[in-house]
């Protein structure tokens, strides 16, 4: 039975790229490679060429067993040698890899070479720890130069990392340790956070006894908080202490494409988290290869993500990709409001950031401030900005287009998962943009909209968002759980991945991303995609950031209930919610059926800044809230 999403948004502004900015970019014509990608394991042939590998694969592909397909069969790789080993051979060993920042204003840089010697002792304590090739680290660390090398050394001696995100309470970092059986815990004393220091020294000490299968706890003294020795366990060494005498060269791990490289748990925002496991060879080429053409890295680009390594995001696009590409990355520590609403941007005139990377949240976040912050600095070194999360509403795009960009610098917005590893749909630099729109499919990428049977849906009708073709960098499994693997993601529509979330095509074959399908709205018979209604939200100039949700409606079945945070100087009040009801009417049409309205001062998110709509729902109707452990607060 077909079941199609009511379009009730229609966005027709398009933005073409200056001459500038094709004549840089790596792919001066979209559409052209777009076609060059439909060979795809001939595309991906060519972009794994670009990496090193101690021995070449037999088989681009291999699907004899689906959905569990093998990239680069038989193929020898390490992802550290590639990502700092080999640039210390060439012009860029004197180059900084890493700049740190926190929000205090301290900084520090590491050269390529630095970065390499402290991997390379860092490596070799944990080989004198027992840690072999295959067992699994965790890592609760702060956004600090210590958490990269930490990963890069797993890495080069085949270990698998497992980063959870320093902001999680103790049950949910006990169940994350425990599920991946991790041997080793690197930690730190506190981190930074609205000014305030964290102590994670504590929240670990706590976790720890709950986690039998942890030896060695490493501790990096980062905040400079006391540790009593009646804190110490007896299985602690600190940071320092474990670097010293270590030799400062260890040779690289020859890696198998499809060894495990890291276990990453999903945020949570539809339930219990995943752990979901990426392997080495693919994963590689995916990161390097979105990030050098969506982003157009260069030579003199100075790269802000601005996405937590406790997340996939900082995973693949603030330490791997970056590094891969022999670029220089920046490691922020802090929130983007504090000291004040221009700390970003602060940052951006200092250095001369040329490529930044955030998300919806965190921009609408800071358009509550209005427009003051980004016009105090120079952002003139940006040459791309790009957005990462979850789907950017019009307005949203058009202030980040306007007051950050001035008005020059493409928006590569980019549609992606934890589980996909690396973008899937996004524009390139040269391409025409649409203010909402991710565009279309990453080249050699195949992904459509269906209905629940698997057939296309008209374009401009909302369907099920799948990918249709293996990609590198796909995750392999769910750790310890190939049945759930199986069932979430490939069994709901034979033959495809179903990504979970509603989108539609436009007559351009541009992707419009409507919200995680367990969010939809049904009303008066009309599916109603929830990234729709708050965009709609808004756009009017009151609303800083919305979430919907649907309640039950005798008549209708369910109206929209709306959650909302207003900007500075506003109330809901009569007046403003009969300007919001015919806002939003006018926007959508009729079947926006506004049922009630909430002002909060904040929104449940996932502390990877998704919104957590089941909670609101479960709030709503009484229900129990289920897992709550990635909630920001």
């Amino acid at each position: 039975m077909k079941r199609d999403t009511t379009v009730l948004l229609d966005e027709k502004r398009i933005f073409k790229p200056d001459v500038e900015t094709v004549e840089r970019a790596h792919v001066k014509n979209w559409e052209n490679e777009i076609e060059k990608g439909k060979n795809f394991e001939a595309y991906w042939e060519e972009k794994a060429e670009e990496l090193e590998w101690f021995e070449k694969w037999d088989k681009v592909l291999d699907e004899t067993n689906k959905p569990f397909y093998q990239w680069y069969v038989n193929g020898k790789i390490n992802l550290t040698y590639n990502a700092v080993d080999r640039w210390i051979y060439t012009e860029k060993r004197n180059q900084v890899a890493i700049l740190y920042i926190n929000e205090r204003g301290d900084e520090e840089k590491l050269t390529y070479y630095e970065l390499y010697r402290q991997v390379n002792k860092m490596a070799n304590g944990l080989k004198n720890l027992g840690v072999n090739k295959g067992d699994t680290v965790s890592m609760y660390l702060p956004m600090c130069p210590e958490l990269l090398i930490s990963m890069l050394a797993c890495a080069k001696i085949g270990a698998v990392h497992s980063v959870v995100y320093s902001g999680l309470s103790v049950g949910a970092f006990v169940e994350r340790m425990n599920d991946a059986n991790a041997k080793i815990l690197i930690t730190a004393d506190g981190t930074y956070r609205r000014g305030k220091i964290i102590n994670l020294k504590k929240i670990s000490d706590e976790a720890l006894l709950q986690c039998p299968t942890i030896e060695t706890v490493i501790v990096l003294k980062h905040t400079g908080s006391e540790i009593n020795v009646s804190d110490l366990s007896g299985r602690e060494i600190f940071y320092d202490r474990f670097l010293e005498g270590e030799p400062a060269e260890c040779e690289p791990e020859w890696m198998d494409a499809e060894d495990p490289l890291f276990i990453l748990y999903t945020s949570g925002s539809t339930g219990k988290p995943k752990g979901v496991l990426h392997t080495t060879g693919g994963y590689m080429v995916g990161v390097a290869t979105t990030l050098k053409n969506i982003f157009d890295i260069q030579k003199d680009d100075l790269w802000w993500c601005t996405g937590d390594i406790g997340w996939i995001t900082g995973h693949s696009y603030v330490i791997y990709g970056p590094l891969l590409l022999g670029t220089t990355t920046i490691v922020y520590e802090g929130a983007p409001d504090y000291p004040d609403p221009g700390a970003w941007w602060k940052i951006i005139e200092k250095h001369g950031v040329t490529k930044f990377y955030t998300a919806p949240t965190a921009i609408r976040h800071l358009m509550r401030f209005g427009n003051k912050y980004p016009n105090i600095y120079n952002l003139s070194s940006l040459r791309i900005l790009g957005t990462v999360g979850e789907p950017i509403n019009p307005e949203a795009w058009m202030w980040f287009y306007k007051n950050v960009g001035k008005e020059k610098t493409p928006i590569m917005d980019t549609w992606w998962q934890t589980e996909t590893g690396m973008h899937l749909i996004s524009p390139l630099p040269s391409a025409h943009l649409k203010p909402g729109s991710a565009t279309k499919p990453f080249p050699g990428v195949d992904a459509d909209v269906v209905d629940e049977d698997g057939n296309p849906v008209p374009l401009g009708k909302g369907g099920y968002l799948v990918i249709k073709k293996p990609w590198p960098a796909m995750f392999r499994t769910l750790y310890e759980d190939e049945e759930r693997f199986q069932q979430v993601y490939w069994n709901q529509i034979p033959g495809v991945y179903k990504a979970g979330d509603m989108a539609r095509k436009d007559e351009d074959g541009y992707f419009w991303i409507q919200g995680r399908s367990d969010d939809v709205l049904k009303i008066a018979g009309h599916r109603v995609g929830t990234a729709e209604v708050e965009s709609a939200f808004v756009s009017h100039p009151a609303v800083a950031e919305a979430a919907v949700i649907g309640k039950s409606d005798p008549i209708k079945g369910q109206v929209i209930k709306a959650f909302l945070i207003l900007k500075e100087g506003y109330q809901l009040k009569t007046k403003l919610i009969e300007e919001l009801n015919k806002h939003v009417r006018y926007e959508l049409g009729p079947v926006a059926v506004i049922g009630e309205m909430e002002q909060v001062e904040k929104l449940p998110k996932t502390r990877s800044g998704k919104i957590m709509r089941r909670l609101l729902r479960a709030k709503e109707s009484g229900e129990d809230l289920g897992d709550t452990s990635t909630l920001e607060e």
